[in-house]
């Protein structure tokens, strides 16, 4: 996070005269939306995306993998050719290299906030979780891939949309063809779920846990409530 910039759990700050709460400016700050598919993360960011943008900050929004040209192919492998564990965790941890080289990086130097769908948590609960895939070595990986010159490079904040496996299903099935992932079985998605469940109870400070459960609008209202409470 930039300088001069309040952590996530910063309280808002004061006017100095009124005393009246002003939002804390997330600027310079990772932002990550994580949830299974079908938790409706994509309207939310970028109805979050428009709000701050409207608030006058320089808002990157991008996605997981992807967000480069290399890391959207290696997307597509990883969507849609069948592979191992191993291999699976590879290419999205080259990708995710890419994309913080590329785009994530440069783009938090220059003060913006960056909402990203998806992101370490991710790889946790899907390949972690979900795969059964040793967690160590995921570990191993994130300390190889994300480490930069100011340190393990780890979002300021994560929004997770937590949703029922079994909602998600019947969201999806009437959306669009379901690729690798979505073709695993409803027990999958409980594991990925419980991932989810742990990352977020080993770093309560840095998660916003959402009932992705319940309509598009009161989810939002729920994040907005969220985030008015930690000033942002």
């Amino acid at each position: 996070m930039s300088a001069g910039v309040a952590p996530a759990g910063a309280a808002p700050r004061l006017e100095a005269s009124g005393g009246s709460p002003v939002p804390s400016t997330p600027a310079g700050c990772l932002v990550t939306f994580e949830g299974i598919d079908g938790a409706g993360k994509s309207s939310h960011i970028g109805r979050l995306a428009e709000r701050w943008q409207a608030r006058g900050l320089q808002v990157e929004r991008t996605r997981e993998p992807g967000g480069t040209p290399l890391a959207e192919a290696l997307r597509e492998l990883v969507l849609q050719q069948p592979m191992d564990a191993l291999t699976e965790a590879l290419l999205i941890f080259a990708a995710r290299r890419d994309h913080l080289c590329q785009r994530i990086e440069p783009a938090l130097a220059t003060g913006a906030v960056v909402l990203c769908d998806r992101f370490t948590d991710a790889s946790f609960a899907y390949q972690g979780a979900g795969r059964g895939f040793d967690l160590d070595l995921l570990s191993t990986l994130e300390r190889w891939v994300q480490q930069g010159p100011a340190g393990l490079r780890q979002p300021d904040l994560t929004i997770w949309f937590d949703l029922d496996p079994a909602i998600a299903a019947r969201r999806l099935a009437a959306a669009r063809a379901p690729d690798r992932f979505e073709q695993q079985d409803e027990a999958f998605f409980h594991r990925v779920r419980a991932g989810y469940a742990a990352r977020c109870a080993a770093e309560p400070a840095r998660f916003l846990r959402i009932d992705a459960g319940q309509s598009l609008d009161q989810v939002g209202a729920d994040l907005d409530a969220a985030l008015a409470a930690r000033g942002w």
